[in-house]
């Protein structure tokens, strides 16, 4: 029973004729409830007397052939909080001709240099090598040959591309595995703050959309305290609402952000540097 409708023309004026339409359909709605209950009352109390039995009947027949009018449920907002840990030293992490790949080279040899503070978005075309790179910084992967020196105190939030949920797995078990001192209400408030409905809560992680599973992701990252982010395209599958206040709480972060994306609007506002990985592509 849902309804798919067409807007034209760009964002803004799909809010603008969304709103309007919205605040049209709820006075609908609120005039109806109101002649609803006038009915109800008038029914509830002539009913039973034969004088009168006739009209509350003619009432009741109106009020049963009646197309009630429902208002959509409101979907809930997110709100990201990222929990900060002391400050991390000096160097973030510094590459030493670092080559990344596996059976053969994805670039040429990397030096970079990632400094307490900074704010830096990772970019370039699709399988150029950016989450490779990420993973090779981070020692999740071996470098194809160089080195990746991570620096001293840090407490990392990586939020991976894509995961392959545990099978069976519930979106309460997954915060519970992360966070086994958390009470339930914790957990489900933790989850509900991330913008899951209580169906989403009590749902196996597998059978989530793709931006339902991200939010569960996000819900272990702002849980967690740190002072550098490794994100992988955190926007996939994300909602408006939740992209947008996702770049707000990345606005408002003390630590430091490594940011994988693709999307300029999104990650213009948040950075103070730029890193494009097709500067050392091999075909470059």
């Amino acid at each position: 029973n849902q309804e798919l409708n067409r807007y034209v023309g760009d964002y803004d004026k799909f809010q603008e004729v969304y709103a309007v339409k919205k605040s049209q359909l709820e006075a609908a709605y609120r005039k109806q409830q109101q002649e609803i209950e006038e009915l109800k009352d008038f029914v509830a109390r002539n009913k039973a007397r034969v004088s009168t039995r006739n009209m509350a009947m003619s009432r009741q027949k109106k009020l049963d052939k009646m197309e009630v009018i429902e208002l959509a449920k409101e979907k809930p907002k997110p709100e990201f909080h990222f929990k900060e840990a002391r400050a991390a030293g000096k160097v973030i992490f510094e590459t030493e001709d670092l080559v990344i790949g596996y059976d053969k080279p994805l670039a040429k040899p990397i030096n970079l240099r990632m400094e307490r503070g900074e704010k830096i978005a990772l970019i370039g075309a699709n399988g150029i090598g950016k989450s490779t790179l990420l993973k090779s910084i981070l020692g999740l992967i071996p470098a194809y040959s160089g080195k990746s020196h991570l620096g001293d105190y840090l407490y990392q939030g990586y939020f991976e591309q894509e995961m392959t949920p545990d099978k069976n797995i519930t979106c309460i078990e997954e915060i519970w595995k992360e966070f086994p001192s958390y009470s339930q209400y914790e957990v489900r408030a933790a989850l509900a703050k991330c913008g899951l409905t209580t169906k989403h809560i009590e749902s196996q992680v597998r059978v989530l959309s793709g931006g339902e599973q991200a939010k569960v992701r996000l819900c272990k990252l702002i849980n967690k305290e740190t002072n550098i982010l490794l994100l992988d395209e955190p926007t996939n599958h994300l909602d408006v609402d939740a992209k947008e206040e996702l770049k707000r709480a990345l606005k408002e972060y003390k630590g430091s952000i490594l940011l994988i994306c693709h999307e300029p609007e999104f990650y213009q506002d948040v950075v103070d540097k730029v890193w494009n990985l097709e500067e050392y592509s091999l075909l470059a």
